[in-house]
């Protein structure tokens, strides 16, 4: 039974449920107890989805029996917060990779260039045992962001900007809005997430007007009309729609399980 292993920013809780939840080959869930598996768990348990909670120290090293066709998933959720260090982004998104690779077929990072930080990520880790993969557009471009993931491309992501007429724009996915303060702090915008004067004023002075409600078509995020209300009532935005989807992520798993299999 081959091992795939997710290598994830937060972000991305809601689009790693959705695959999980619609792909009937995987058997066998694995959570890496770190400082931030607790929220995925608790939305992994609200949709009733079995996993284990393991420690990456006592992942076991036998893990090819199992029903035939089948896959073991093992997930790691990164921290928000290591976006603010770029340096360390990359050791801990490296580390873990090397560190999965010992159990895994294949790796897929779910992230994109997040400023350039992980451009040769799948070229620096081509001496690892597996594959590893990280999110791209069907052309094999590396997406820009997590905005762009569920977009779907860099040109879908440059005609919503179009479409904003010039308007500075705040995309924002459920995910983003649960942790819209970290991110802020994570951008380097104010160094306390609770200080919002000091992150209105940045706002007003790049231009920025209007949040994007980003709806993915994903549930798993509670009260997400909610959370982005309360940031354009704090940041006197105007509040515009917009459709995305977790495609192109599914399409990335699905490619790699191919791989593998080839």
């Amino acid at each position: 039974m081959p091992v795939i292993s997710f290598v994830s920013c937060k972000i991305f809780e809601d689009e790693i449920i959705h695959v999980i939840k619609n792909d009937s080959i995987i058997e066998r869930l694995i959570l890496i107890e770190n400082d931030d598996y607790h929220r995925i768990a608790e939305k992994l348990d609200n949709v009733g989805i079995p996993y284990e909670l393991l420690p990456i120290g006592s992942i076991p090293n036998n893990m090819d029996s199992g029903t035939s066709g089948k896959v073991t998933l093992i997930v790691d959720m990164l921290e928000l917060a290591l976006h603010a260090y770029p340096d360390d982004l990359r050791k801990a998104v490296y580390g873990v990779s090397e560190e999965l690779s010992s159990y895994s077929d294949g790796i897929l990072l779910f992230y994109g260039l997040c400023g350039n930080v992980l451009a040769n990520a799948e070229e620096d880790l081509q001496y690892l045992p597996c594959p590893v993969c990280i999110l791209k557009e069907e052309n094999g471009q590396i997406i820009d962001d997590c905005i762009g993931a569920v977009l779907g491309s860099r040109d879908a992501y440059l005609e919503k900007l179009k479409g904003c007429n010039g308007a500075g724009t705040f995309f924002m996915t459920p995910m983003w809005a649960a942790n819209w303060r970290k991110m802020l702090v994570s951008a380097g915008m104010t160094p306390n997430p609770d200080n919002i004067e000091e992150s209105k004023f940045v706002f007003k002075e790049v231009g920025y007007k209007i949040v994007a409600k980003i709806n993915t078509g994903l549930l798993y995020e509670e009260n997400f009309d909610t959370m982005v209300e309360e940031f354009a009532r704090l940041f006197e935005f105007d509040i515009i729609e917009m459709d995305a989807s977790p495609a192109l992520l599914e399409r990335c798993y699905t490619d790699l399980v191919k791989k593998i299999a080839a």
